[in-house]
């Protein structure tokens, strides 16, 4: 059962969910005064249970939402706090104000996420407006008089887009310890992340001479356009936007994330280039939502509605594929919280002859906890094969197609299948296993063979606190009877900007694609609306910028010097690119010729080691603060003591690193 405004009362009634009584709900602006009379609200939980403030000294009222990824990851946690304080005289109460939210998808958070404490239906928003909440999570103590003694959030470590590998500030913790310490809260308000709380609203009629928007007629076709290929039942939007009663919920939200251009999500600089699929949002699309909202999003007649669009479900194209790998037989297990490292799993398809794939898509098992994940080919060794082996990726929002008419990937006979696995834990334990579904093509039929290439500069080392770090990338080897199909810059937490320019034989620079602000959470791939033809260009230059500064949110340790690694907290500098040439031409024109072309010279050799040399002399130099040799893991940054001690504490494994350790690492 989903709330409807214009039904609040006579469903607060019937549900016994909150009953007020001879309570008159100030604005929210006068609402937030520093003694809520929260006195005179009759609190019942879902089960009907009279909420006694009086009865603890300290109540925490937690605002939270079915469908807010921030409130599934922050409720067991909360639950915990809850069992800990419980002795202490600490009450925890849970609170949903939410309008696109019913009883029975309430029960279902609850139990999904074995919360315990009792949760108040604030079916009329009564208590959210007594003490001016907006977000989920967030969170309000309050002592035995009503009086706000702390309010915002629970910690730092998850923001939409952001989650650190454990909190810096405790904020709610520590507001309790300073209060059953007898202190005042060091800081009393915080800043609340999350969620958006929709307001009950209630507008006045249009004039004669407006035509009032309406949800059916002139909402529905926008988010068509911009919205439910992923905000839709088994997609992995973390809500649906298909249903009025759902959408109603959602309105100041959807307005939020679009004027912070967080939605919908694309990141390339519409004044360079074009590409297939681009997620644009016209001004007056958004104007028109805008205005629908001002006006208490009315819904106007089902019959209006536009004919509904048939989405593909599972796999995308319009046939199933000719076969399907798992990345394994059994599910890998996925954590609650936590970040969890790359995994990797390696796939024999038992192809006995080279096949031609047309189209790879990667499903995963569980699209709540896969950040990403990308199929690449491993050829056996003494094979003649190019590029890097790309076979197919699943990132979020990112559909499957077929490559152009008559092109295809070739994957040699007796090639293993790699999976990489990024797992970004979503508060609940669950269990992925990932699949790749591939289509053949008729090698009859292949006129042009594509392969990936990749530019990679793994020589950098970012320094900590600098804000705009430049690192340069470029791709000059590839056919040039070949065409550009696409590409993606791939970087982590810390990657800030990307801008690909074309050398060109005459001299010229042209700017092919530009993505000023970079996006971890989106590895979008950037298929040129027409192929870049690559006879006339010299070299692929890349200019890659790093913010490694506290005015990045994304950024896990500022104070740290970052190098090249796999992990998130490390960093990369990687773009890949799809080339299509003529079939059977690609080893002749553009392969090295021999093994000594790819084995490199004696004074390359000297200069990496030299280079390995002088970096784990600075490793030591910087951190080997009581000079004994060895660099023992308190003497380590945090971020690195969290994640990359381990893997430079080789045999026997003493929590001290010495020279030859770092040596052996940086090799």
């Amino acid at each position: 059962m989903v709330i409807k405004t214009q039904n609040v009362v006579a469903l607060k009634a019937m549900l016994g969910l909150l009953v007020v009584a001879s309570f008159i709900v100030q604005p929210l602006e006068a609402a937030a005064n520093d003694v809520m009379l929260l006195s005179q609200l009759k609190l019942v939980d879902t089960q009907a249970k009279p909420i006694d403030l009086k009865a603890h000294q300290w109540t925490v009222f937690c605002f939270l939402g079915t469908e807010c990824p921030l409130a599934r990851l922050y409720g067991p946690r909360l639950q915990q706090m809850a069992t800990q304080y419980q002795r202490r005289d600490v009450q925890f109460i849970g609170v949903d104000s939410n309008l696109q939210d019913s009883v029975e998808e309430l029960d279902a958070y609850v139990a999904k996420h074995t919360i315990k404490f009792p949760m108040i239906r604030d079916a009329d928003q009564s208590v959210a407006n007594a003490l001016a909440a907006s977000r989920t999570p967030e969170v309000v103590v309050v002592d035995r008089e009503g009086k706000v003694r702390y309010q915002g959030r629970i910690d730092d470590q998850y923001e939409p887009g952001i989650a650190k590998p454990q909190p810096i500030r405790t904020d709610l913790r520590d507001a309790i310890e300073a209060m059953l310490a007898g202190n005042e809260v060091p800081q009393a308000k915080t800043k609340a992340v999350g969620c958006l709380i929709g307001r009950v609203t209630k507008k006045p009629e249009p004039t004669n001479s407006e035509v009032q928007l309406t949800f059916h007629r002139d909402i529905v076709p926008i988010l068509n356009e911009h919205c439910v290929e992923c905000h839709r039942s088994g997609e992995i939007g973390p809500f649906g936007l298909t249903d009025y009663n759902e959408v109603i919920g959602w309105g100041p939200m959807m307005l939020e994330v679009i004027d912070e251009e967080r939605m919908p999500p694309w990141h390339a600089d519409p004044a360079i280039g074009h590409f297939v699929g681009e997620r644009r949002m016209s001004p007056e699309a958004r104007a028109t939502l805008a205005k629908w909202v001002d006006a208490g999003m009315p819904e106007g007649d089902p019959k209006s509605r536009p004919e509904e669009i048939s989405w593909a479900e599972g796999w995308q194209l319009p046939t199933p594929p000719d076969v399907e790998f798992a990345m394994r037989n059994r599910p890998y297990a996925v954590p609650a919280e936590g970040v969890v490292e790359y995994q990797y799993f390696v796939v024999d398809p038992k192809f006995t002859e080279d096949r031609w794939i047309q189209a790879a898509q990667v499903k995963p098992g569980d699209a709540s906890v896969v950040h990403h994940s990308i199929v690449f080919v491993r050829p056996p060794d003494g094979s003649e094969f190019n590029g890097i082996g790309w076979m197919g990726a699943y990132v979020p929002g990112q559909r499957t197609v077929n490559l152009p008419p008559g092109h295809a990937r070739r994957v040699p006979a007796g090639s293993k299948l790699v999976f990489q696995m990024h797992y970004t834990p979503s508060g609940k334990a669950t269990e992925d296993v990932t699949r790749v579904g591939v289509w053949f093509a008729d090698p009859s039929s292949v006129t042009h063979e594509v392969v990936s290439h990749v530019a990679i500069n793994q020589d950098f080392e970012i320094p900590p606190n600098t804000s705009d770090f430049l690192v340069n990338l470029s791709l000059d080897n590839f056919p040039k009877n070949g065409r550009l199909l696409g590409g993606t810059p791939h970087m982590h937490l810390r990657g800030h900007s990307f801008l690909l320019t074309a050398l060109e034989t005459s001299g010229q620079r042209k700017p092919l694609l530009s993505v000023p602000r970079y996006d971890f959470n989106w590895q979008h791939w950037y298929e040129f609306s027409e192929s870049i033809d690559l006879s006339k260009i010299e070299s692929l230059q890349m200019k890659v910028t790093f913010d490694n500064s506290t005015n990045n949110p994304f950024n896990p340790g500022p104070d740290e010097y970052v190098t090249w690694g796999d992990q998130t907290w490390e960093e990369m500098a990687i773009a890949f690119f799809d080339i299509a040439e003529p079939k059977g031409e690609s080893h002749r024109k553009w392969s090295h010729s021999s093994p000594d072309d790819i084995l490199p010279s004696e004074a390359e050799i000297a200069a990496k080691v030299e280079e390995v040399e002088r970096r784990a002399d600075e490793f030591m130099s910087r951190f080997d603060v009581n000079q004994d040799g060895v660099v023992s893991r308190d003497e380590t940054p945090v971020t690195f003591r969290r994640h990359g001690f381990n893997n430079f504490d080789h045999s026997p494994y003493d929590g001290q690193l010495s020279r030859n350790e770092v040596l052996n690492s940086f090799e």
